[in-house]
């Protein structure tokens, strides 16, 4: 782990994490994949591998032969693990981040170049209706832990549906961490 102190005094902590995917009753020279992740510790939440996006990843990994081929999105990336090992296993993958999360899209830009894949990396800000969003055909949208913010909810529905009507027959694959939590309650 490598520390980081130039940016006025606040401490980033920079670590790469390396992620494994193969199959459980396989032998050593069966298939398998690695992808090595750049992580940055800070309250920035897109820079930081949350327990969906493994579970994601591990969902594409076990239906790969499902999107070899495929046209994938994936919504909220981040650091891309899901988009990242369905693009090691031969789906076109386009990662998507907030437009604004300049820090974000170009630490995905250096992961696709660290693992040696061929991503197109986009800003896409839910709800907002620019040009991009209207020429993208995914067949497959994959979305890891982005239902963490109630306030969001209306605008990425809204751009899934988009998505889905725009391009018959594609579907929304989530994975989601239940964050509701009881406070307060006395008996």
């Amino acid at each position: 782990m490598a520390m980081n102190n130039s940016d006025g005094g606040s401490k980033n902590m920079t670590t790469v994490s390396h992620h494994y995917f193969r199959d459980s009753n396989a032998s050593e020279d069966s298939t398998s994949i690695s992808i090595s992740i750049i992580e940055n510790i800070k309250e920035e939440y897109g820079l930081f591998v949350w327990p969906c996006s493994l579970i994601l990843a591990e969902y594409v990994w076990q239906q790969r032969f499902r999107f070899v081929g495929k046209r994938v999105i994936e919504l909220g990336a981040g650091t891309s693990l899901p988009g990242l090992v369905a693009a090691k296993v031969g789906a076109h993958v386009v990662l998507t981040d907030q437009s604004d999360r300049l820090e974000v899209l170009d630490n995905m830009r250096k992961v696709c170049e660290l693992n040696d894949v061929k991503c197109e990396v986009m800003g896409l800000t839910w709800g907002v209706w620019d040009e991009s969003i209207f020429s993208l055909l995914p067949q497959v949208i994959l979305g890891a832990d982005v239902l963490y913010d109630s306030c969001a909810f209306d605008n990425l529905f809204a751009t899934v549906k988009f998505l889905l009507e725009n391009s018959p027959g594609s579907v929304f694959i989530t994975s989601y961490h239940n964050r509701s939590y009881a406070v307060g309650i006395t008996s």
